[in-house]
């Protein structure tokens, strides 16, 4: 099998009048913004020059004059938002930290009045502020603030504001009128993302308040909500809205794959859109005139790339990525019990048809979901004769409510549980010699990996810890203030849950580690902080544990950089088969 890392396409914008589109992607290295032009399939993207640093996102202003650039200094958390004309001119910073790097900034969207942008900005203390800026004159007007808030949107007339509240897993809509009137609440927690139609009298928000999967629900301010359209069989994933409000762009999610539909604000009705020609779309966005719709899509074989597509024929077109990879990627979508009964998913890749090596692979979040994407990791561990199962334990979004809250406080020993349930899977099921198990992830998929290790130790032959959480009191004392704020819902509270964190924490129980372990981090990320990996590095070479740490100094939370993604691959197959080689 040929495995090579192709180039990635993320968040690509359309330009209003629809002739050109602009992406990001690494393809000369490091994540950046290109743009290409639609009315010539020969035409060649350009890229657009924002500076030295990882690009994260784009988004086109409906004016056309402008793009708005969300920029990661050092490939860090603490992003920048800047603007810059289409021809690469005019670059200047909107919002963010300036030489400090204290803070944080995003876009929300461009209002549609003239060049204003709606930013959300983060203090250090914590604080967050939706912030109107003007582009072209760098005008700002703060136009809310507070603690675990976030700005949805803003109405095209800049009267009413619509904001987010609440901590992780428990958020809510609120709306105020601007300039300075009163927060009210438009639904029940465990609503988390919405749009204002352009007068701001009604807002369109996903919720699964009062039911188990997330639904697009219609609420006129200061009236009743209603259920405009909902699956039985998935989750509302995205939804984008046409500049007049007449469209609605719904994205859902199918048991990790991609559907799309079309819902009509005015009239009524909903339409599906035909199936998507690749299994994941990551982002979907409506023109502005609702004629057209642009969306990053892949597939376990399929780079990530962009597709346009014509809302009233339903034809997609394929106008930037790489290429497919010439061998096909085999991916199972399978279902087990857990020891108490509960169903587990998750998605099957065999090296071979008789028990290999395998690793469990635990995605990130916890609220996240692993679905069938591109993942050069998993091709070159599949050609190095191992296999992966990379699962959705509890925890896990995509599955409704009920099932994203079984492992909150306490119940987080279950999801360490439900990691050996895998293994047993595996075994079971011949894809796993079970003398060759090994368990890795990233973020809070490494913390839980970790826990695995530390519980389970007769199961592992290795362990490979990305940017992972450790010790739960250490991540609350150096994380950012916001970003520990908004876990207390999910993992406890750090003083009145001490004694259960400390628990669920894997360092204190380093004395049960056996599985060699690789260590991965960035030295900028400010999320995990680098110490979590620090500690586990010292705790396991006291312990006689082999040990390798790997810590990329230009990179933070997610690795952007190919050159580093490269290393980081070879770094973990290399890992893997030196011990998952030989059964025990």
């Amino acid at each position: 099998m040929t495995v090579d890392v192709p180039w990635t396409c993320r968040f690509p914008s359309l330009s209003p009048d629809g002739t050109a589109v602009a992406f990001v992607s690494d393809r000369d290295g490091r994540p950046r913004v290109w743009v290409r032009s639609l009315l010539d399939d020969t035409a060649a993207a350009q890229v657009i020059d924002t500076g030295p640093e990882p690009v994260e996102n784009v988004l086109w202003s409906p004016d056309g004059e402008w793009l708005a650039v969300l920029v990661a200094p050092g490939g860090g958390e603490h992003t920048q938002v800047w603007a810059v004309r289409p021809d690469g001119t005019g670059h200047r910073l909107l919002a963010g930290p300036a030489d400090d790097l204290a803070g944080s900034a995003a876009f929300i969207r461009w209002t549609g009045q003239g060049a204003t942008l709606l930013v959300a900005e983060l203090t250090p203390s914590g604080v967050a502020e939706a912030v109107l800026v003007d582009a072209a004159r760098g005008h700002r007007e703060t136009v809310a603030s507070g603690t675990l808030m976030w700005p949805a949107a803003v109405s095209r007339d800049h009267s009413r504001v619509l904001l987010r509240q609440g901590p992780r897993g428990r958020r809510e809509m609120s709306v105020a009128d601007l300039p300075a009137g009163d927060e009210r609440p438009l639904l029940p927690p465990t609503t988390d993302l919405g749009v204002l139609s352009p007068d701001g009298e009604v807002a369109y928000v996903r919720s699964d308040a009062g039911r188990d999967r997330l639904a697009l629900v219609e609420i006129p301010v200061g009236g009743a909500p209603r259920v405009l359209a909902e699956r039985p069989d998935g989750e509302l994933a995205g939804l984008s809205l046409s500049l007049d409000g007449r469209l609605a762009l719904l994205l859902w999610n199918i048991a990790g794959r991609s559907e799309l539909e079309v819902a009509d604000l005015v009239d009524g009705g909903v339409r599906p859109l035909p199936p998507p020609p690749a299994d994941v779309v990551r982002s979907a966005r409506v023109s502005y005139d609702g004629t057209l719709a642009v969306m990053a899509a892949e597939g376990p074989a399929t780079p990530s790339h962009v597709l346009v597509c014509d809302l009233a024929t339903g034809r997609y077109r394929r106008v930037a990525g790489d290429d497919p990879l010439p061998e096909k990627i085999e991916t199972e979508l399978v279902r087990f019990p857990a020891r108490d009964g509960l169903e587990l998913t998750g998605w099957l890749y065999r090296a071979g048809p008789s028990p290999t090596p395998c690793v469990i692979y635990l995605h990130g979040g916890p609220e996240s979901q692993e679905r069938p994407g591109f993942s050069p990791l998993f091709q070159r561990l599949l050609a190095a004769g191992i296999s992966v199962f990379a699962p959705n334990v509890r925890g896990s979004s995509g599955f409704g409510r009920a099932f994203q809250d079984a492992d909150n406080h306490a119940l987080r020993f279950n999801a360490i549980d439900d990691v050996a349930d895998c293994v047993e899977y595996v075994v079971r099921a011949g894809v796993a010699d079970p003398g060759r198990v090994a368990c890795m992830g990233r973020s809070y998929g490494g913390y839980l990996t970790l826990a695995a290790l530390v519980t389970y130790p007769e199961l592992f032959r290795a362990g490979v810890d990305v940017c992972g959480m450790a010790d739960f009191a250490t991540f609350y004392e150096h994380t950012e203030p916001w970003i520990a704020a908004a876990a207390v819902g999910e993992y406890g509270d750090p003083v009145a849950d001490r004694d259960l964190l400390r628990a669920l924490s894997p360092i204190h129980s380093f004395d049960r580690l056996a599985a060699p372990l690789l260590v991965v981090h960035g030295a900028q990320d400010t999320n995990v902080p680098v110490f979590e990996a620090e500690q586990v590095v010292a705790a396991a070479t006291a312990r006689g544990v082999p040990c390798r740490y790997l810590l990329f100094e230009d990179e933070g939370h997610e690795t952007l950089r190919k050159d580093n993604k490269i290393l980081f691959m070879e770094a973990v197959v290399h890992w893997l088969r030196r011990w998952t080689a030989d059964p025990r």
